[in-house]
């Protein structure tokens, strides 16, 4: 089984919002897409930038990477557009006891 890792409250993580959590040698992006709890890794497929840097759009669950504009479906963590062409990873997420939690391999 892999392991869980408590995020936040659902509180804290409220529509629109999203975090970084690093895990081992991952940064996992949290994203609360109104209402919808998402996980991608937080690593451009195209040039390895920082995604939570870039713009999110809550209401169609796309973060764009902000050095070359590839954005990434966060259900789904497959590139919408080019320069990237390779999915990043995605976790599954939880909530047990009022607690964000993401499933982590």
């Amino acid at each position: 089984m892999s392991p869980l890792i408590d995020i936040c409250p659902v509180s804290e993580l409220p529509p629109g919002q999203h975090r970084l959590v690093e895990w081992e040698d991952l940064e996992i992006g949290i994203f609360n897409c109104d209402g919808e709890l998402l996980a991608i890794e937080d690593r451009c497929s195209h040039d390895n930038g920082v995604l939570l840097e870039g713009e999110v759009d809550a209401a169609a669950c796309t973060v764009e990477c902000p050095r070359h504009g590839a954005k990434f479906d966060l259900r789904t963590g497959k590139p919408l557009n080019l320069p990237a062409y390779v999915p990043v990873d995605t976790f599954p997420v939880s909530i047990e006891d009022d607690m964000i939690r993401v499933e982590v391999d």
